[in-house]
């Protein structure tokens, strides 16, 4: 079996000579060049597994290798050799295409485990190719045209190592797009670690992510290894990463342009290999004008972006999504999948799913137990008046009319929307504020928890708003 080739460019001897001798411990076949021209010739007369390549180079930059490899030999990873804390250029290298970055001065293990993934990323490419199929694909459900760009943009995605920031409204499945960049990349074989942000207290945060040493605080009574180190070699999800504090942004955006991460009541920093993925519903490029989140960390964390749809902008793909769900029910409960019948089906492919996908399913399980047999009926759906979709009551209290199937219910019954003429406008606004999480504790049967998950606010913000409103 002949020996996986791997091509290092770097103008420093030493860097050279680092990493052939590496390398070629790991029964690599190794050539090394130090300048743009010597790397064109190698790159025409032989293929590659892998490339290494320097920032500065005498006769030109990494960056146009990159953009080479990436034009004329997609199937080749390639990953940029950065001076100690020159992120912004390995962020530019991975929008061009990059892998993965190494910085300067190298660290032999981290680089030995990022020299094993992209050459599984080599070998993966190589099946695809010879016409294997991307595993888990199907578990993304439609065919309208924004979900097969989405499928598109997941395949690609899932083989580099770049930050992703996955964007969408709460319940259209961002932690299922972010467990298939994970399983379709060479980091499949690791481990997917996802964290709900807003979850962890404020006070314990640093000890979640980066753990902590026996005796390093009161309770401490053995070492504890945090969030990046149970992620090492795979991938940590940040869900609703917007609920951050600030103190703790600082300390992210350290682990991730170092990776390395130092424990509390660590003395060393420990060396860290994971991927980063995030995710929140709300608009952090908003937040970050507003100074509730660290413009540095939004570039770290938002290398690459990723919009997921709601429900609404892909109706077509509804019958699908609810068959799929139907099924996954009954092989749930041992029983037959449940049967929508044809005005229950119209039904809610004209409903404006507030609460996309996930609300989808929790109006199907619900059907599922109010109907007969396993027939449903449009009555068996039970389907609330449509809530308003962000930023339409705002603009429902300006006077800005909402779109038609925004008036009313489903069947078409009218739900005046007007504030009464001697009313003020605060008022107006508190009753539909009111009036929606009502709503919401309704479809969520009085689950508070599921309740703030529905409206797309933490816990502690539901409770507040139920003092405030008086709601018991």
């Amino acid at each position: 079996m002949s020996k996986q080739t791997v091509l290092v460019i770097d103008d420093e001897r030493d860097i050279r000579e680092l990493l052939t001798i590496t390398l070629g411990r790991m029964e690599l076949d190794v050539d090394a060049v130090g300048s743009v021209s010597e790397a064109r010739n190698a790159l025409a007369s032989r293929r590659y597994d892998l490339c290494f390549t320097d920032m500065r180079l005498p006769d030109g930059s990494g960056q146009e290798i990159i953009e080479l490899i990436s034009a004329t030999y997609p199937d080749m990873p390639v990953a940029m050799i950065t001076a100690y804390g020159n992120v912004d250029a390995a962020v530019n290298a991975l929008k061009a295409g990059a892998f993965d970055f190494v910085s300067k001065p190298v660290d032999i293990h981290l680089l030995r485990r990022l020299v094993k993934t992209a050459l599984r990323l080599s070998e993966e490419r190589k099946g695809e190719a010879a016409g294997k199929s991307a595993p888990g694909a199907d578990r993304l459900i439609g065919e309208s045209p924004v979900m097969t760009e989405v499928r598109g943009k997941i395949a690609k995605l899932a083989r580099n190592q770049a930050p992703v920031y996955i964007g969408g409204e709460s319940g259209v499945g961002k932690e299922l797009v972010a467990r298939l960049i994970h399983e379709l990349g060479p980091r499949a074989t690791g481990t997917f670690v996802p964290v709900n942000c807003g979850a962890i207290p404020s006070e314990l945060m640093e000890s979640e992510f980066f753990g902590h040493r026996k005796g390093s605080f009161t309770g401490a009574h053995a070492d504890k290894e945090g969030l990046f180190q149970a992620a090492h070699g795979g991938t940590l999800f940040l869900d609703e990463v917007a609920e951050l504090p600030l103190h703790m942004q600082v300390k992210l955006l350290r682990a991730i342009q170092e990776k390395a991460v130092r424990p509390i009541g660590g003395r060393d920093e420990v060396p860290v290999d994971v991927r980063i993925l995030s995710a929140t519903h709300k608009n952090l490029a908003a937040l970050v004008e507003q100074g509730q989140f660290r413009q540095d960390l939004f570039y770290r964390i938002n290398v690459i972006e990723l919009r997921v749809p709601p429900l609404r902008e892909r109706r077509g793909d509804v019958p699908r999504l609810a068959d799929f769900i139907l099924r996954q029910l009954a092989t749930e409960s041992g029983g037959p999948p449940g049967k929508l019948q044809p005005e229950a089906l119209a039904a809610l492919e004209a409903y404006q799913f507030p609460g996309n996908v996930r609300e989808l399913e929790n109006i199907l399980e619900r059907a599922m137990a109010m109907c007969e047999g396993d027939t449903i009926e449009a009555d068996d759906l039970m389907l609330p008046q449509r809530v308003a979709m962000p930023g339409e009551a705002a603009n429902a209290a300006a006077g800005v009319p909402l779109p038609p199937s925004a008036t009313g219910t489903v069947a078409g019954t009218p739900a005046p929307l007007n504030p009464a003429a001697d009313g003020s406008l605060e008022d107006y606004i508190t009753n539909i504020e009111r009036d929606t999480i009502i709503k919401a504790l309704e479809e969520s049967r009085y689950n508070k928890t599921a309740t703030a998950k529905k409206l797309g606010i933490t816990f502690r913000a539901l409770r507040y708003k139920l003092k405030k409103l008086g709601i018991d």
